[in-house]
């Protein structure tokens, strides 16, 4: 470390050796630091909006003009306690939890600095000490990057909820992130002290090292497989992170975007099929059709109708299905709100999970015409697909595997824990939604069942045949699986797999 005068400058990280640190100890800062983006906002406004609604985000925008002045003009710590305050205040716990478990990760992932990352993973003990709300970044950084410790700001509740206060010693900014350090550490001097700005360089000064992270946000962020555990299952609504453009457009969109998806879901839901996909259409909505789709079921012949198998991106996959076709095609789903069945232009049927009564129901089906099934059971985000239900292919050799997948650039039109009734409002809220269906050829009958094929075989089968036309990947996690990782439970292999489990889990 140099001395100019009275303020310390410190080697850029790049210098820093990341051999031989399998010993060390390294503390870093976050935002601009462990990230490549130096503001926070996105993720308090990700907090906003996921866990309090368009009206927090609006109120968070509101304020941001007097966060800036107050972190740029007076200190960093007010800036960070108003941008606090503006966030949560009032909101449950339990809400801000669920947002940093799964929403907060995915976009976290996105936005590792490489440089920073290098030196952090090849550290023995990895500790955090950050401004932000430890509740907010604590479960991405202990369970997919590994980090021991987290020191971050602590936030006041009452009653199971936010007051937007915060806890003594307050936000942890310049000489509080010493503080914090030597509380944590006493006598013990890390090797490795990481921060981006001059409010960093106190606990930098306690470390052995210490190395500054120049401003560069056009570098390219750590790569998904880089990292100690990929995130397979994300939530919330927001495609893109928001920053405060993207976040006031947002904000102006959702009320226009409202309308326009009234009006997209009126026309799927009062227009005779054969029309709906000219109206999504000229209603900005795209259906892309490819392959040949089978004819429609003969009524009077003895043969059962087609069961289509979908992969599963949202709950209104059957819908395209049936625009795609030209024709309604019934549907057996696990679960769907009552507002969805009200809306839905098809017929759909919940399965009970008893599979005995299931399989009757599905042959019931099947003998008054075409059917679609999703075997995943539930959707995932990431290029993926989930295992597959053997269930359906016991009950027929009609089989037609379906290639679903879908496009979104301002809202994902699926959630695990909102209310799933808003799933399609906000799949046709986005500006220019498109969907491609393709239609893959039926099973030859030595390939099914009938054939001497067991239904794992048939269901494995059709897995790989869609994962293949989309280029994603299949796994053995189930639907089950999914909703455990989602509620943070770390007691599945499925929720927190280490490199070594989750390679071996990929694929079918």
């Amino acid at each position: 470390m140099a001395v100019t005068g009275d303020v310390e400058v410190f080697p850029t990280v790049d210098k820093c050796s990341s051999e031989g640190r399998e010993t060390h100890t390294v503390v870093a800062d976050l935002d601009g630091t462990l990230l490549r983006g130096r503001s926070s906002f996105p993720y308090f406004a990700l907090i906003a909006f996921e866990g309090g609604g368009v009206l927090r985000l609006l109120f968070l925008l509101l304020a941001s003009p007097i966060i800036g002045l107050l972190y740029y003009l007076v200190s960093e710590s007010a800036g960070i306690q108003l941008l606090i305050f503006a966030s949560i205040a009032g909101m449950r716990v339990a809400n801000i939890e669920s947002v940093a478990q799964a929403v907060l990760p995915k976009f976290y992932a996105s936005d590792l600095h490489p440089e920073s990352w290098r030196v952090f993973s090849a550290c023995r003990r990895r500790c955090m000490l950050t401004a932000n709300p430890r509740i907010m970044v604590e479960p991405f950084l202990k369970d997919y990057l590994g980090v021991d410790a987290v020191i971050g700001t602590e936030i006041q509740t009452y009653r199971g909820h936010a007051t937007g206060l915060v806890r003594r010693p307050g936000v942890l900014v310049g000489a509080e992130k010493a503080t914090a350090l030597q509380r944590v550490f006493g006598e013990e001097s890390p090797e490795i002290g990481l921060g981006d700005r001059k409010t960093d360089y106190p606990f930098m000064k306690l470390c052995q090292e210490g190395y500054v992270v120049p401003s560069s946000p056009q570098v390219e962020a750590v790569r998904r497989e880089q990292l100690p555990k990929p995130i397979v299952f994300h939530d919330g609504r927001l495609v893109q992170k928001p920053t405060p453009v993207l976040a006031l457009l947002t904000v102006l969109w959702i009320p226009v975007g409202f309308l326009l998806a009234c009006l997209r879901i009126a026309a799927g839901a009062l227009l005779p099929m054969p029309l709906v996909y000219y109206a999504f259409w000229a209603l900005g909505v795209r259906v892309i059709v490819k392959g040949t789709p089978p004819p429609p079921a003969d009524k009077s012949s003895s043969r059962s109708g087609v069961l289509f198998a979908c992969s599963h991106r949202t709950l209104l996959d059957p819908i395209f299905l049936s625009t795609a076709l030209g024709r309604p095609i019934a549907a057996v789903t696990y679960s769907v709100s009552r507002l969805s069945e009200i809306l839905s232009p098809i017929r759909t049927v919940p399965l009970t999970r008893d599979r005995a009564r299931d399989a009757a129901m599905i042959k019931s089906l099947l003998q008054q015409g075409d059917l679609v099934i999703c075997p995943e059971g539930t959707t995932c985000r990431e290029p993926f697909l989930l295992r597959f239900s053997a269930l359906f292919a016991e009950l027929t050799d009609e089989i037609v595997p379906v290639a679903m997948e879908n496009r979104m650039t301002m809202f994902h039109g699926t959630t695990a824990t909102g209310w799933k009734g808003m799933d399609p409002f906000y799949f046709f809220m986005n500006p220019s939604p498109a969907y491609q269906v393709t239609f893959l050829s039926k099973l030859p009958r030595e390939l099914t069942c009938a054939g001497a094929k067991s239904s794992h075989e048939v269901a494995n089968y059709i897995q790989k045949l869609i994962a293949a036309t989309l280029s994603y990947e299949c796994t053995t996690f189930t639907r089950k699986d999914k909703y455990r990782a989602l509620a943070g439970n770390d007691g599945t292999v499925a929720s927190k797999p280490n490199k070594a489990q989750y390679t071996k889990l990929m694929g079918c």
